[in-house]
């Protein structure tokens, strides 16, 4: 586990020397942005003077930090900027003639009508990369309608296939059409960049939540093709394999999955039912598909008559995928994430010592022990970033002055966002 703190931009890695714009704010664009952040790239986020990004306010608090701002937000610098000032967008379209990326994630013509989209900022910047991120793209009927991870969700038929088959369509734990919305920007802004390095042009990625989600349908939309039918909800199994899915033990439960005829028949040689193998009802993946019901019912009475703890024993021995079901809090302690290296302690200014999920990304020796920065205060770059760009401490001032700038700032939560 690293104890060791970077400042922002400092992180070595794949991609450093890279600079990123960020002009995103909540959870999609964030994500997307601190992904290249802890490979290496130089990340400046802008935020609003006084209120900052929005995940800011949300509770739970450390010493008034955001646990969600701080979740998505480490390795960057913080510029807070009013977007409204001719000062404020003349600084944005400077930032931008030094970045290689922008990522944002405002609603389509915000940006037109501010003066900082893609036809703007490639005017100070031919070979920019910019990465937009919105509910429904930048074209289409929907283009200029609110959307939110939930509506995503639901829109993109992901809801429908998620929950138990007698209960209702459920959203899924985790906010996936942020979080893919955040992966496949990130996807699109590497690419842009092999496009100008092939290329030497620019590039603008225009990502909408609904299509990623669509985009991670795999194999239930060519279900829905093949037959015409819609899959249903099947809980935690699976649509097509079996036995595969949460299973009821003797003191809770756990989960198997047997994707392939091998496991499938070293399962039936731990739980001494090798009779299974040769049963036709269940001798190819097909067969176990068709005979879903009996064969489920086999295996839970089996699985019912020990404790979790010892079928991890016997199917850890006779190398059958399982696992047990953990909560947040157990799946964050298991040694295995220590070994790997994942967990990261950060000193924040303000929130003091701080556990953070770091970057599932590894890269051997060479990278492997780089300290991340935290999340930035509000503004704690701002005349920092201003002096690289050349603004003197008077200009500086008056920006500050003026309103259209504000340096570090303590986190404040307004009693009405």
């Amino acid at each position: 586990m690293s104890a060791a703190t970077n400042s922002p931009g400092e992180r070595e890695g794949p991609l450093t020397g890279v600079r990123v714009l960020d002009l995103s704010r909540v959870l999609a664009g964030p994500f997307c942005s601190m992904i290249l952040a802890d490979l290496g790239a130089e990340v400046i986020k802008v935020e609003e003077i006084g209120k900052g990004d929005q995940t800011r306010t949300i509770p739970p608090f450390k010493a008034g930090e955001s646990h969600y701002f701080l979740a998505i937000n480490r390795n960057k610098r913080s510029v807070a900027v009013d977007l409204k000032t001719t000062a404020g967008r003349e600084l944005v379209l400077r930032m931008a003639a030094r970045a290689d990326i922008v990522v944002e994630n405002f609603r389509p013509g915000v940006l037109e009508r501010l003066g900082l989209d893609y036809e703007a900022l490639k005017g100070v910047k031919p070979d920019l990369i910019m990465c937009s991120i919105s509910g429904f793209g930048q074209t289409g009927p929907l283009r200029t309608t609110a959307s939110f991870d939930l509506i995503s969700q639901a829109m993109s038929g992901v809801m429908s296939v998620n929950g138990e088959a007698d209960g209702p369509p459920t959203k899924l734990g985790l906010p996936m059409g942020d979080i893919g919305g955040g992966l496949w920007a990130a996807i699109g802004a590497l690419s842009g960049l092999q496009h100008r390095q092939r290329t030497g042009k620019g590039l603008h990625v225009d990502l909408s939540m609904l299509d990623g989600l669509i985009g991670l349908l795999g194999y239930l939309a060519e279900m829905h093709y093949f037959t015409g039918e819609n899959p249903g909800r099947v809980g935690s199994s699976h649509h097509t394999i079996v036995p595969y899915g949460r299973f009821e033990v003797a003191d809770g439960h756990i989960v198997l999955a047997l994707h392939v005829g091998s496991f499938w028949r070293k399962f039936c040689v731990a739980i001494d039912r090798e009779d299974l193998v040769t049963d036709a009802r269940f001798r190819t993946t097909a067969d176990r598909s068709a005979n879903r019901n009996e064969l489920e019912s086999i295996v839970t009475a089996v699985l019912k008559t020990r404790t979790a703890a010892e079928w991890t024993r016997i199917l850890t021995e006779a190398d059958v995928p399982h696992g047990p079901v953990h909560s947040v809090g157990e799946a964050l302690a298991q040694p295995v994430v220590a070994a790997r290296g994942l967990i990261k302690i950060v000193q924040h200014p303000q929130a003091g010592e701080l556990k953070v999920v770091g970057s599932p990304l590894n890269f051997g020796a060479q990278f492997a022990d780089a300290p991340y920065a935290p999340a930035p205060l509000l503004g704690a770059d701002t005349a920092a970033v201003l002096a690289e760009l050349g603004y003197g401490a008077e200009e500086i001032a008056a920006l500050c002055a003026a309103g259209a700038i504000a340096t570090a700032q303590p986190a404040t939560r307004p009693e009405q966002d």
